[in-house]
């Protein structure tokens, strides 16, 4: 939504733009906004195949040309963009940018309206092996199949560097929720939410995370930001902006930050656990009228559990994510889900669903409310982290989600990878030793890609040519004797320094 924190409720009068809903947005609205605002530079702005924004600079000489990038987008170098899905021979791709996402850029000293871009390619038809294009076709082939909608929303974990001062020092490891003076760079975060909110974001709450630690004269803490349930492609961009935002505002601070899953050993890594709920007419699925947890939310279980091996290759790009990704951590190495455990693959978080009315509990004074919390309860996958292409994971969710839906005996799949309770604990010791394990390199996460691309490609959701892309890129890594490295100290260094920004 095209938002300015400058330009008040008291000018609204003057453009009928802030009265349209950011998807009725058109060509002219843009064109007034620019003339009334004195704008003299537009950015384009996309994700390429690393996952980073790119960012296509205009000036605005007069009406006819920006009515003209408007119009026809520009043309760009798709092999460039996406080195593996595009060959140089034949490269040429053009980005046009989809109004509704229009914004200000809140870094730039110049005035700068900012838009997201689709990909086309030479025929003017959509670019197939494009993320938010594979997005977009997973959201409208779960809502054709299974006549509801997929919603989404990621926890953005991320680590913010700065120089020690040596006063109130944080306890090591134990950081989770801690106020200042003890967490240090809480308003850096908090500025971070506000302009990501001015930006159209809709934030859940932000927090300090348990990392924390000092290191060669320099404090490192651990950060969340979770956003609200919302449609998956907005999600997608919203997590996209978001890495956008907390990394120009720590630039703009002198400050370093990485969203790299493992930055050293014996602390906590960095994931992107990703929450979904499945809604139709304003109501979630998840969930019967009584609380309990339906047969759709069982049979997505189900599906994600089926494709959990393959989805690695989305959620998790590079061999740090394997450093993540081992025993006895929060972040999950077998496949299983569970009520409210952490160490599971897939979690089933508190949802409000049994908790009387805490309100009046804890407020005597208030009186009783008949509020549903129905919508609030989400199903929670914790292998993803920030090297992850968020298009292409919320993408492959969408589509193990839609196949538990379809699959059969879902429902008796789902109930032989539950876990109830610790999954390292002695009684469950059978029930680990049955479940199947994730991958434990990106070579073996291609190798479990390539197994089950199928499913991915049916029903032309991702094409060929970007499960082809993907998988080479995932086995150029040659990572497959990880694990037999990880006592080896130096190449561990050298993998969190090469991929420190994810």
């Amino acid at each position: 939504m095209l938002y300015d924190t400058d330009f008040m409720a008291s000018d609204y009068s003057q453009f009928d733009i802030f009265k349209k809903n950011s998807k009725e947005l058109t060509r002219e609205d843009i064109i007034r906004y620019v003339q009334a605002r004195h704008i003299r530079m537009v950015n384009f702005m996309y994700t390429a195949e690393d996952g980073r924004l790119k960012t296509l600079n205009f000036v605005i000489n007069d009406e006819d040309y920006l009515k003209t990038i408007l119009t026809f987008g520009e043309r760009v170098d798709g092999s460039s963009l996406f080195p593996s899905y595009v060959e140089a021979g034949n490269s040429d791709l053009y980005v046009m940018p989809r109004y509704e996402t229009a914004f200000l850029d809140p870094f730039s000293e110049i005035d700068t309206l900012c838009f997201l871009c689709t990909f086309f390619d030479k025929n003017g038809d959509f670019f197939a092996a494009a993320p938010q294009r594979i997005l977009h076709k997973a959201a409208r082939t779960f809502k054709e199949r299974c006549h509801m909608d997929f919603e989404a929303m990621a926890e953005l974990e991320y680590y913010v560097i700065d120089e020690a001062n040596g006063l109130y020092p944080a306890t090591d490891q134990r950081g989770y929720h801690e106020s200042a003076p003890y967490a240090k760079l809480n308003e850096f975060r908090k500025e971070c939410m506000l302009i990501l909110a001015n930006l159209g974001a809709s934030i859940k709450y932000g927090h300090s995370e348990v990392g924390n630690f000092s290191l060669n004269g320099k404090i490192y803490e651990q950060n969340e930001i979770e956003f609200l349930p919302c449609p998956v492609e907005s999600a997608a961009e919203q997590v996209t902006l978001a890495k956008w935002v907390i990394r120009n505002l720590a630039y703009k601070y002198g400050l370093n930050v990485t969203f790299a899953p493992k930055i050293t050993e014996g602390k906590a890594g960095s994931g992107m656990h990703i929450h979904m709920r499945i809604m139709k007419e304003g109501q979630n699925m998840l969930v019967n009228a009584d609380g309990s947890l339906s047969d759709i939310a069982h049979k997505a279980i189900a599906g994600m559990m089926d494709l959990a091996a393959s989805i690695t290759a989305f959620g998790n790009r590079n061999p740090t994510s394997y450093l993540r990704l081992v025993p006895h951590q929060e972040a999950p190495t077998n496949i299983c889900w569970g009520d409210r455990n952490r160490s599971v693959l897939l979690r089933v978080p508190l949802g409000w669903t049994n908790s009387g009315d805490m309100c009046v509990k804890a407020n005597p004074q208030q009186e009783g409310t008949n509020i549903s919390a129905r919508n609030k309860q989400t199903i929670e996958m914790r292998s993803p982290d920030c090297s992850a292409d968020i298009y292409l994971l919320l993408a492959g969710l969408c589509v193990a989600c839609r196949h538990g839906l379809e699959m059969d005996a879902a429902l008796d799949f789902a109930a032989k990878t539950y876990v109830d309770g610790d999954i390292h604990s002695a009684e469950n010791k059978a029930k680990l030793d049955s479940l199947e394990q994730l991958p434990a390199s990106c070579v073996a996460s291609a190798q479990c890609l390539d197994k089950q691309r199928g499913e991915y490609e049916r029903y032309e959701v991702f094409s060929k040519r970007a499960i082809d892309g993907i998988i080479a890129k995932l086995s150029s890594f040659q990572d497959d004797k990880l694990r037999e490295k990880l006592s080896n100290k130096d190449y561990v260094l050298d993998l969190v320094e090469k991929y420190f920004h994810v």
